[in-house]
């Protein structure tokens, strides 16, 4: 099991907490995204196609810290773009760790290694290094070749500073159980804590549309992956549960407002992977969502998704409701043949609504009349080609 004790006793307790409470709706995990600049420019990444104005915006600290206090979830991941681009990240990180969070921190590993003394090992802090699979498949995800080298250098450097190192796996058509289990060795050797996985969601705006996987080929993908796991200790970072789902043993709807995103834009609706409106407070993001007209079966662009950060929420607060369920999933590990859990019915699902441009127009609108910054930062063609250079 990849995830720590004393990280699953904290959210377990948060999660019986908001039941008690009687909350039907509650966050597990800040998604919070300082920054949508990036230094790499993935033909399936939907985040960093931006004009330049928008790219060169941050958060500061004073908003991210706002932000935790404003959901007061017991895990904070944060993500990007590259969030090691941000100057103030170190600040960042720190003022979220005395506040008692879990910090997940997401990165490509191309500035770890120059950055990594600006950050302390601390129980609740960890690296979450992107890594897709071996060298070639990782550098053909990324779109760039050096890139796996590179990271594993950065994961090796980490791990020997005394961090606690997880590798976040994104998984697309082309991947291949086999090749992928012995991936999964590989960095099992390297020493990481966890292997976190899940497949790739589909971006309406991802450069490369046609690597996308749909349910069907997602359930058959880790059935053939998890069915090669067994005594190879691999640490899977994953919630049991959300693992069983994977391999087509679960029939769970998304819980959107599980991981809520807070962006340069504000907080975006409904969730992590689809920004169709934007709330000025958390507040407003949990009472003025329509949350029915989301999710598998409610709306098309969720049909195909399956997605951590859209059902890791759902996972383990089933794992909570129904304790010794997880607890067998967690020692015998998914099943991997059979029959497989019933499919939600798509018949009457309501049409894509294609919105992101008018978020664009209507954010440089509003960039055009805010006072000057100062020098300005240099920034990324538009498009989506790489923001800035590995620094």
């Amino acid at each position: 099991m990849g995830i720590p004790l004393r990280q699953q006793i904290k959210v377990g307790a948060y999660v019986v907490k908001q039941h008690l409470a009687g909350r039907k709706r509650y966050p597990l995990v800040l998604m919070l995204e300082p920054l949508f600049k990036c230094n790499l420019a993935c033909s399936g990444c939907g985040k960093i196609d931006y004009p330049d104005p928008i790219l060169n915006k941050r958060l500061s600290v004073e908003e991210c810290l706002d932000a935790v206090d404003q959901t007061g979830v017991p895990v904070v991941a944060i993500a990007g773009g590259e969030p090691l681009l941000h100057k103030e990240m170190p600040q960042i990180v720190e003022g979220i760790l005395a506040k008692g969070k879990v910090v997940i921190l997401c990165t490509n590993a191309l500035l770890l290694e120059k950055r990594i003394e600006q950050y302390k090992p601390h129980p609740n802090f960890t690296w979450d290094i992107h890594l897709d699979g071996d060298k070639d498949h990782h550098d053909w995800a990324v779109s760039q070749k050096g890139v796996y080298e590179r990271a594993v250098a950065a994961l090796k450097d980490a791990k020997a500073r005394g961090f606690r190192v997880a590798i976040n796996a994104t998984l697309f058509d082309n991947a291949e159980p086999e090749r992928m289990a012995k991936f999964f060795d590989d960095v099992t050797a390297m020493g990481v804590d966890a292997i976190m996985v899940s497949p790739g969601y589909a971006y309406e705006r991802a450069p490369d549309q046609q690597h996308f996987l749909n349910r069907k080929k997602t359930k058959e993908l880790f059935r053939g992956i998890f069915s090669r796991g067994k005594d190879r200790g691999w640490k899977i970072g994953n919630s049991p549960l959300f693992v069983d789902f994977l391999a087509g043993n679960q029939t769970y709807h998304c819980t959107p407002w599980g991981n809520p995103t807070r962006n340069i834009f504000g907080w975006q609706r409904p969730c992590y992977l689809l920004g169709e409106g934007y709330a000025k407070t958390f507040a407003e993001l949990m009472d003025e969502t329509d949350w029915d007209k989301y999710g598998v079966g409610n709306y098309e662009k969720c049909a195909d998704c399956m997605v951590h950060s859209g059902f890791e929420a759902t996972a383990v607060i089933d794992s909570v409701k129904h304790p010794w369920k997880a607890i067998a999933r967690q020692i015998s590990g998914p099943k991997t043949t059979g029959e497989m859990a019933p499919e939600i019915d798509l018949s009457n699902q309501r049409k894509a609504d294609f919105v992101f441009s008018r978020h664009v127009e209507q954010t440089m609108a509003e960039i055009a009349h805010e006072p000057p910054q100062g020098k300005k930062a240099r920034g990324a063609k538009h498009g989506g080609t790489p923001a800035v250079a590995a620094e």
